[in-house]
């Protein structure tokens, strides 16, 4: 019987090779660190002896194809979710709270309520949503919706960063317009937002390497590519470090690696080459029960902050403007953000910054139109990962789909 390996044992690669053995196929698994995860890994930290994420990801309750992998993992209840789709957020530019409230159904009929839609907002505003749907796929988000109202200042702004971890009004349309068609557009039901609870590895890792583990999977750590060997239109071998691969008759391969890595790898397959960062700071504290889960930040430097049970996270997004502060100068701005949000004083306890500098590609026009299909000119190989071409953002949902798209041509040969 024919094997698949994978190479790169992040979202993207666990999410073909749950897909490929929920199938019946075999797969073989290398990663090239010491844990599975990339980059929604959770990890031990030392100083805060918890343990924490490297980032802050949020779900959908619209996210299909992370539904499908959570559910096929047996992980679809390891998340906390309110049940109705409503975000709370504090604007520290006038001190305004305020809470968004999805309609349930189809109908937006929010959009009619004020205290259901975002203060000060007219009801044309939200119209710009529309034209965005209709979008030329070379249009920014600039292009088309204003930045001088109020439903962009306090909503459109902050949510589109958060997606496309990129200004908003750089960002390409089409990819907001993907997001707005499988979460907004389908109303409330859909936009139920999921926290990995208590964190990233236990609800999205450590049951997808038990589930493999059951089908007699297991992940070759320590093993990074070094080279991929051809033969004609076909990968012959995989070079790692300490080992070559010498593929079979039939074998396949997965190649879901970060860009940069696919292109040193595969100089002829053209990759997104610019980044954004993302920042979460986490901060030894158990948060009350006033606390929300989730709470936007509008005009500070936090976007969002999550409280768990033995910490509280603040994560900012499209944060390449911030990767010159000392890390002193930006835990106080970030703790003074908290303070605010959450109305209290108190003296900054233990933290933790984890800084991912190339967290996603830049979601402009330009760096979209790079991004490669799964196909790729070679019989045998296909490619996985957030920046392929998915339709989405660098998202949870955009890897997991990757994936789950790798697994699916491979299959349907």
């Amino acid at each position: 019987m024919s094997v698949t390996h994978i190479v790169g044992a992040g979202l993207a690669g666990l999410a073909a090779a749950v897909a490929i053995t929920h199938a019946g196929g075999r797969v073989k698994i290398y990663e090239a660190s010491s844990m599975a995860g990339g980059r929604a890994r959770s990890y031990h930290d030392k100083k805060l002896d918890i343990e924490i994420d490297n980032g802050n990801h949020m779900l959908l309750s619209g996210n299909h194809s992370a539904a499908t992998y959570l559910k096929r993992i047996g992980a679809e209840h390891n998340f906390k979710s309110p049940k109705q789709a409503a975000f709370s957020f504090c604007d520290l530019s006038d001190k305004e709270r305020f809470t968004i409230k999805l309609s349930d159904g189809l109908l937006p009929w929010w959009v009619l309520r004020p205290n259901s839609r975002v203060p000060h907002s007219k009801i044309k505003e939200y119209f710009g949503l529309l034209s965005l749907l209709l979008a030329d796929h070379d249009a920014k988000i600039g292009d088309i919706i204003p930045d001088n109202t109020a439903l962009w200042h306090k909503l459109l702004d902050p949510f589109f960063v958060s997606v496309l971890n990129t200004p908003a009004k750089e960002g390409a349309a089409c990819l907001a317009a993907a997001v707005i068609r499988e979460t907004l557009i389908k109303g409330g039901k859909a936009c139920i937002p999921r926290i990995a609870y208590p964190n990233l590895a236990s609800s999205f890792i450590d049951p997808a390497l038990l589930y493999l583990k059951g089908k007699g999977v297991e992940v070759d750590f320590h093993h990074r590519l070094r080279q991929i060997h051809f033969s004609g239109q076909d990968v012959e071998a995989l070079e790692f470090a300490h080992q070559e691969i010498k593929l079979e008759k039939g074998d396949k391969v997965i190649i879901a690696l970060p860009a940069w890595v696919v292109q040193s790898l595969l100089p002829d397959i053209e990759t997104p080459d610019k980044y954004q960062a993302i920042i979460n700071a986490h901060f030894l504290m158990t948060p009350t029960a006033a606390m929300p889960h989730i709470m936007g930040v509008v005009g500070g430097t936090a976007d969002w902050i999550f409280t768990f049970e033995n910490r509280i996270s603040v994560t900012i997004s499209a944060a390449n403007h911030l990767l010159g502060l000392e890390k002193e100068e930006l835990v106080k701005r970030i703790w003074d953000d908290i303070q605010e949000v959450h109305a209290f004083k108190k003296e900054m306890p233990a933290w933790q910054v984890v800084t991912e500098k190339r967290a996603t590609f830049e979601a402009t026009v330009e760096q979209n139109n790079r991004r490669p299909p799964a196909v790729t000119p070679w019989n045998n190989l296909f490619l996985a990962g957030n920046w392929v071409r998915t339709g989405l953002p660098a998202t949870i949902e955009g890897a997991i789909r990757s994936g789950q798209t790798a697994a699916d041509l491979i299959l349907s040969n």
